[in-house]
């Protein structure tokens, strides 16, 4: 393995009515505000129950953060959190909405353009607001690590950002809040964490026996429990598991002191800049080709990868690594997800434009082993 510092000072608090034990986490003289989504915190009643857990308080409600969440909403809540001289906030739903909870967390006492915080992956932001989250929609991670993603659609970026002002104060995890998902929410969240693994997981061996054990106790967990999620949508334990499985795949600890490749990644934000694309959508497509295009350099880890977590072990070594690949389309597939472009209505990608716009953000090479080009990228997505 290689040396490494791990930190991660989010409190979880997990299970039945854990929304109850909010107050208990905020400073009883704070001014709060709740950011959430659209409709549906209030639709189902989180947000309500979030309100009762927190009543006393001085509270002002943001609305609005939408998937992906958008730069200028981002600064209406930054606006409205100043005016009402806000000292505390709290994220209630998804990645999405805590993404932009963190990003408004370090903007609101900084006193230059917000979108200066973007630049060099986040590392201007020198204090944030404490913050804390209640997760609706397990994917991201985001409620117990340092990341945050930002989209601008009128400059065509969507940035990552990672500092360790981000973190959390505490995130409350309840499971059953997650029984009104929607199929198709349900199947991005558990593809999203499954690349999360994977892109911490399928680099090149470093000896790093305890991580290579854990990312696949996590991915044996989504392959048993994310198509149960689909037929048992209001199954507590299956929710659980996959809500569990979603921070550990990003909290930072399956790739401590193991090299990472985040090149899927990077390469979907492009898309989803690009087609709309959801975030989950684009690793589908994409991952299954990047793991055929780079086979050679990952094949140490996909054999082991094969093996352990779809039983291959059986066959010439190309051969192996083919249908492992292919175990994992399938799987994205049983979750719902289209793993081709004509299968999400895309009839024509613009590879030039992919690669420009990666070339802008400081991505023309990528990967573990930095050999992921814009050739590279351009082989990809011919095969998607």
């Amino acid at each position: 393995m290689l040396n490494f510092t791990f930190q991660n000072p989010t409190k979880v608090i997990f299970g039945r009515d854990a929304i109850s034990k909010i107050a208990g986490e905020v400073p009883r003289d704070a001014r709060l505000m709740v950011a959430f989504g659209a409709q549906s915190a209030r639709k189902y009643g989180v947000l309500d129950e979030v309100l009762r857990a927190l009543a006393g308080f001085d509270i002002t409600e943001f609305s609005g953060i939408g998937p992906n969440p958008e730069y200028e909403t981002l600064c209406s809540g930054i606006a409205l959190a100043r005016e009402k001289k806000i000292d505390f906030l709290l994220a209630v739903g998804g990645g999405s909405v805590i993404d932009g909870t963190k990003f408004m967390a370090a903007a609101i006492p900084f006193s230059g353009e917000p979108y200066l915080l973007m630049e060099n992956k986040g590392a201007a932001i020198r204090r944030a607001m404490p913050l804390g989250a209640v997760l609706t929609l397990p994917a991201s991670g985001s409620e117990m690590n340092n990341r945050a993603i930002i989209s601008r659609r009128a400059a065509n970026w969507k940035r990552a950002i990672m500092n360790d002002f981000l973190f959390p104060r505490f995130a409350v995890l309840d499971p059953t809040k997650t029984f009104t998902l929607p199929p198709a929410e349900t199947g991005n969240g558990v593809v999203d964490t499954f690349v999360h693994v994977l892109e911490q997981y399928l680099t090149y061996p470093v000896d790093g026996k305890v991580q290579d054990r854990l990312a696949e106790g996590l991915l044996l967990a989504l392959i048993e429990e994310g198509p149960k999620a689909l037929r048992e949508p209001e199954n507590y334990d299956v929710r659980a598991n996959l809500m569990w499985a979603s921070t550990l795949g990003l909290n930072g600890l399956i790739g401590a002191g193991v090299p990472q490749d985040w090149a899927a990644h990077r390469a979907g934000y492009e898309l989803t800049v690009l087609y709309g694309l959801a975030h989950a959508q684009t690793l589908a497509v994409l991952v299954p080709a990047m793991l055929k295009v780079r086979s050679t350099g990952k094949k140490q880890k996909l054999l082991q990868y094969g093996e352990r977590v779809w039983g291959i072990s059986s066959g010439a070594e190309t051969l192996r690594i083919d249908a492992a690949i292919e175990r994992t389309r399938t799987f994205f597939e049983t979750m719902g997800l289209p793993t081709r472009f004509a299968d999400c209505g895309i009839k024509n990608v613009d590879a030039d434009r992919v690669v420009e716009l990666l070339a802008e953000h400081g991505l023309a090479t990528m990967g573990e082993s930095g050999d992921v080009t814009p050739g590279t990228i351009r082989e990809i997505l011919a095969l998607c």
